[in-house]
């Protein structure tokens, strides 16, 4: 990717200005177009930053909701979880929920954005949590051999979007909170 001259601040804007229009038309109707509209740039700049759609909205979702399982090391792995949901945010769950079911929907359909989500957004967070799995395992908390580790993204991924197709409710950091001590650390005989 080609370094922006755009000020952080700049770019910072961009990337809001994305995700609202994400929230208001969805992937498959967000265009280049409407984007420098809204933003008040030119096309030719987008591209010459992002290259495409699919990368900018990767980035625009890594820099606005950037990871923080990397930061995380409490000592436990129940605290380490525990810490996770802490900074999680109820009212940017709910309103990024519809979000993140378009955005799911939308990569079945185009392969390119699953490929910037994957590498952009994806692979760093499941690394995160690995690290934390390979702290508990060294310190003896979990065997590395519980077959429930290989499960440990699907689990925690799954209860956010469970909770909305089952009961119709967002996820709230007290449900993940309670999901995470009754299924995924019991899971893991913590």
């Amino acid at each position: 990717m080609t370094r922006s001259r755009l000020t952080p601040e700049r770019e910072s804007e961009l990337y809001g200005a994305v995700l609202d229009l994400l929230r208001e038309v969805g992937y498959d109707s967000l265009t280049m177009d409407a984007v420098a509209a809204r933003t008040r740039s030119s096309k030719a700049t987008l591209y010459r930053q992002w290259h495409s759609k699919p990368e900018l909205v990767a980035r625009s979702l890594q820099q606005v909701k950037p990871s923080v399982t990397g930061e995380i090391d409490t000592g436990s792995l129940r605290g380490d979880f525990h810490e996770m949901m802490s900074r999680a945010d109820d009212e940017e769950m709910e309103r990024d929920s519809a979000l993140m079911r378009g955005l799911l929907q939308a990569v079945h359909n185009n392969p390119d954005l699953y490929d910037a989500l994957r590498k952009l957004l994806i692979e760093p967070e499941m690394q995160a949590l690995r690290t934390l799995v390979e702290r508990a395992v060294e310190r003896g908390e979990i065997s590395a051999d519980n077959p429930a580790v290989d499960f440990i993204p699907h689990m925690l991924f799954g209860s956010f979007f469970a909770r909305q197709m089952i009961e119709d409710k967002v996820p709230d950091r007290c449900f993940l909170t309670r999901y995470m001590d009754s299924v995924v650390l019991r899971a893991l005989g913590v």
